[in-house]
């Protein structure tokens, strides 16, 4: 097969005879021929070689040129798109806010709790193209594949990062329950009065179990908690990773000592011969702090989803016109006074005003109302709220971040990262109770070690050490009042509530009176019909003869009429000249009947009298 390529970048004979040689000398090529004056190659192969291989070699060659597919047919051919686009906007936050609103320019860890920044999304997703055929073409535009000229269609989105940290941290999990799970049996097991473990094989064989299944959970699964702590200490910003960090580090170490040495403990720390080891206390506790970061990804990812949901309201691509003639392109190529075609039931792209032509607009994604509203020349219409039945040209006034969707969504993204009045509370209380608790920990160990037994007063005294490190770890005080936030944000989008920030959801506490619109918010957001009344003639026949009719119809009230026609088992009969006046309403003939259904307009059009 033979494949034509164009080459940009070359200034001289000696570009091309570089550039030939490195294509020749591919793996797979048969002959590659390029000419400098056209800035083309003809390359002739055994099975398809991807651009992406060709554009690799040149780097590797120390060739800075670009090599696209060619396609006389498309003016202008765009270099294809290795990398797919980024969800997020490249900004990291940490979730503590331990430094307030400070943002980062990388992912890591945060510098002073050490919990994984999570980056801000886009306010508007990019959408990519690619080809069923050839994955390996990927385009920002669409448009058709230059291999094989089949349509290009929309990429899947990627994983975000919090579903990643999420199914991380879900992996982990699962492997610390395999381990934590038989060191808890093995040790709870000891308690017993018979000990049905250690009729099977010695105890001394039970604890090196523990030792061994304990071994994964702390420098595998759980040894970030490690990293978090350490770096809480050298900053001085201790929290509870300090805590479950110095805890199970001592009650771990503790373990491994009365596991290699147990001549040094006295007796009363021995059972069975065996010194009273704390390896599942170390599993345990990790595993249920892993736990916790596991629920909190899970919020993280749920609230992101939240904002997801809000980017899927506006479309990915529209029609745009260029002297008359339509052309379709990615709404990120949209610019201000670009002029747009919205042609019947597609989503507006973009903030702007109607140009040209009319039609009715669904913008219950706004309002909450369902009823279409009429649009005609100079009046605006709102990015993602869904056209009628008709087209028309509008031009583009505010696009990207700048539409009302986008500030919809930036809003519910920053008011789930914004911290709550009460946060500063259990900062301080964090702030100063960790330092107390290791204060303790220490005093316990002072007292124990010298009012003690006078026997191994010193292993009395760490035992006792670490037994209040680990039952002092203040995770709720650090995480509680972040997690209501970004769950009661999310939760809240997802509803068609917006909250602007977390003071105002704090606030709600403190309210009495509530004002709020009806549409959507304490309704569905759906009309129906509750009783037909007939000034004159049967209720029945006039249900018959108005639902028939609107069974051709589209609109909201239309649809409640029959919807309430079939609940009430009306029979609905054969409607002859059916016609939508559009902002007005529909007309046609049910049996001798000619029957109109509208506003005042209609009726005034039709002559007819209102009594």
């Amino acid at each position: 097969m033979i494949h034509t390529y164009k080459i940009n970048g070359m200034t001289c004979n000696g570009c091309r005879t570089n550039a030939e040689e490195t294509l020749n000398n591919i793996k797979g090529v048969l002959k590659a021929t390029v000419n400098l004056d056209e800035g083309k190659a003809e390359v002739e192969m055994e099975n398809h070689i991807s651009t992406e291989t060709f554009q690799q070699e040149f780097l590797k060659a120390g060739l800075h040129y670009t090599i696209t597919d060619f396609d006389p047919n498309i003016a202008n051919e765009k270099p294809i798109t290795i990398k797919p686009i980024k969800d997020g906007n490249g900004i990291f936050y940490c979730p503590m806010h331990c430094e307030g609103e400070k943002t980062y320019d990388k992912a890591g860890d945060c510098p002073v709790c050490g919990m994984d920044l999570i980056e801000q999304p886009k306010a508007i997703q990019a959408t990519q193209y690619t080809c069923p055929m050839h994955p390996e073409i990927i385009r920002d535009e669409p448009g058709s594949c230059p291999i094989c000229g089949m349509d290009l269609v929309p990429m899947e989105p990627t994983e975000s990062a919090e579903d990643k940290t999420y199914l991380k941290l879900l992996k982990k999990m699962k492997i610390s329950l395999i381990f934590a799970v038989p060191v808890f049996i093995i040790s709870m097991s000891m308690h017993l009065p018979t000990n049905p473990l250690s009729k099977l094989i010695p105890q001394i064989y039970w604890d090196w179990s523990q030792f061994v299944l304990t071994l994964p959970i702390v420098f595998y699964t759980c040894w970030m908690f490690y990293v978090r702590a350490w770096k809480s200490i050298i900053t001085w910003n201790l929290n509870m990773f300090t805590l479950v960090g110095i805890g199970t580090a001592a009650a771990f170490l503790f373990s491994i000592a009365g596991l290699l040495f147990p001549s040094i403990f006295p007796q009363e720390f021995k059972h069975m011969g065996s010194v009273n080891l704390y390896f599942e206390a170390t599993a345990v506790i990790l595993t249920l702090v892993l736990l916790g970061q596991l629920l909190e990804a899970r919020a993280h990812s749920k609230t992101s989803g939240a904002i997801k949901e809000l980017l899927k309201l506006a479309p990915s691509e529209a029609t745009l016109v260029v002297d008359g003639e339509d052309k379709i392109v990615s709404i990120h190529s949209i610019k201000k006074d670009d002029l747009l075609r919205v042609k019947p039931g597609e989503k507006i792209p973009v903030d702007g005003i109607i140009e040209e032509g009319s039609s009715s607009i669904d913008e219950s994604m706004i309002s909450g109302e369902p009823i279409p509203v009429d649009k005609t020349v100079g009046d605006k219409v709102s990015s993602g709220t869904i056209n009628g039945t008709k087209s028309f040209v509008m031009k583009a006034e505010r696009v990207g971040s700048e539409t009302l969707l986008s500030q919809i969504i930036k809003m519910v993204s920053d008011a789930s990262r914004s911290r709550a009045p009460i946060q500063k509370l259990a900062d301080t209380i964090s702030k100063y109770f960790v330092p107390i608790v290791v204060g303790v920990s220490i005093l316990t160990f002072i007292v124990w070690a010298n009012y003690g037994p006078e026997e191994n007063a010193m292993v009395y005294a760490f035992v006792n050490a670490v037994a209040v490190l680990i039952i002092a770890c203040p995770c709720a005080l650090g995480l509680a009042t972040p997690m209501s936030v970004m769950v009661g944000v999310g939760k809240g989008a997802q509803n068609g509530i917006l909250i602007k920030n977390a003071e105002a959801l704090e606030t709600m506490n403190k309210v009495n009176v509530l004002i709020t619109d009806k549409t959507g918010t304490l309704t569905e957001g759906k009309p129906s019909v509750e009783k037909v009344f007939a000034l004159e003639g049967d209720s029945g026949i006039l249900l018959q003869q108005i639902a028939s009719l609107n069974q051709y119809s589209e609109h909201p009230l239309a649809q409640a009429v029959v919807y309430y026609a079939k609940e009430t088992k009306t029979t609905l009969t054969k409607v002859d000249d059916f016609e939508s006046v559009t902002g007005m309403g529909v007309t046609g003939t049910v049996g001798s009947n000619k029957v109109a259904l509208g506003n005042a307009k209609l009726m005034q059009q039709i002559k007819a009298s209102i009594p």
